[in-house]
């Protein structure tokens, strides 16, 4: 990862402006819902965010920014992004444009295949290559960890070094194998990675709160009982 000091513009905003913004966009677009939603895990959650609604202008940028911010200020150096196909597509796409236009930072980005192609290129990943190079994963909403586990076992089948994850938003649950860490906790542990999240479920409180919203009560009453409180 090659750097040149950031751009004016890239200090215009702070994380937790782009935070806010991001939130109120993913609001806007219906990514992010208040009601009650059954989650894969049998929970009945009072929100659900769904990542793939993200897909205009207006909600995009702020995304690409916070995505940019946060891979910036706090992972290692890195030749690669890779969005494990297919929300993770778009979202490298637009981190790895984002970090050189906002902070002079050049990586490649690749993302894999549904289905290995056997004819033309072949292959099972798309873009930049990943052998001998030092990946970051970007993820949407980590729940049981399992697309990222399969990004991982994939990045080091095509001779590259995860050294990074990012999420866009942590929902910081305990539920794991042990009932007290968190599904992130577990995989840095297990994988030995740093992972790091754009939004957390915190920083939805704190928004929410901010706007005086009536479903504050469901969440915190949501928040005390299934909330990583370490």
């Amino acid at each position: 990862m090659s750097a040149q000091p950031p751009s004016s513009a890239a200090q215009r905003t702070s994380l937790a402006e782009q935070k806010d913004a991001l939130i109120t966009a993913s609001f806007e677009a219906g990514a992010l819902k208040f009601g009650s939603f059954v989650l894969k895990s049998g929970r009945i959650s009072p929100y659900f965010f769904n990542a793939g609604l993200l897909s205009s202008g207006p909600s995009l940028h702020p995304l690409a920014l916070a995505y940019a911010h946060t891979i910036h200020a706090d992972l290692p150096a890195f030749d690669v992004l890779f969005g494990p196909a297919y929300k993770g597509i778009p979202f490298a796409a637009l981190a790895c444009m984002t970090l050189y236009t906002q902070y002079g930072v050049s990586v490649g980005y690749a993302y894999n295949r549904k289905e290995v192609k056997d004819h033309g290129e072949g292959g099972n990943t798309v873009g930049a290559p990943l052998k001998g190079k030092k990946v970051v994963v970007l993820d949407d909403v980590m729940t049981s960890g399992k697309a990222v586990r399969e990004a991982l076992a994939l990045v080091a089948r095509e001779g590259g070094q995860v050294v990074g994850v990012v999420e866009l938003l942590d929902r910081e649950e305990v539920g794991g194998r042990e009932g007290v860490k968190s599904t992130v906790q577990e995989l840095e542990e297990e994988a030995g990675v740093r992972v790091r999240s754009v939004l957390g479920m915190r920083d939805v409180l704190g928004w929410m709160e901010q706007r005086g919203m009536g479903e504050i009560g469901l969440m915190r009453e949501y928040w005390e009982r299934y909330g990583v409180k370490a």
